[in-house]
């Protein structure tokens, strides 16, 4: 396994919920990263960001590892669930309120 399939494969079975990015949660740097974080933090979403232009490894790795060509990627309960156009459709739903709050 390489070193950034590890360092992604931790940071998805460590954090609930794990936004990977073009920029981080304070400063995104793409459109499609800054509404995945909106959505995010709408649903009242802990989370935590990984900004994959940071680390080419990173940013390919994740790639690979989902098999999903696009940034961002959302991962939840260690599942990947997709982009901002997902969440999005997830978020207009209903879907991903469950998915992040099973309680209520």
């Amino acid at each position: 396994m390489s070193d950034a399939k590890k360092t992604i494969q931790d940071t998805v079975e460590q954090n609930r919920v794990v936004l990977f990015m073009k920029g981080t949660k304070n400063f995104p740097q793409c459109g499609f990263s800054q509404r995945a974080v909106a959505i995010l933090k709408e649903c009242k979403a802990e989370f935590k960001d990984v900004n994959v232009l940071s680390d080419p490894a990173i940013r390919q790795g994740v790639k690979d590892y989902s098999s999903w060509p696009t940034i961002p990627q959302v991962y939840i309960d260690g599942k990947f669930v997709g982009g901002s156009d997902i969440l999005n459709e997830m978020y207009q739903s209903g879907e991903l309120q469950k998915l992040l709050n099973p309680a209520s």
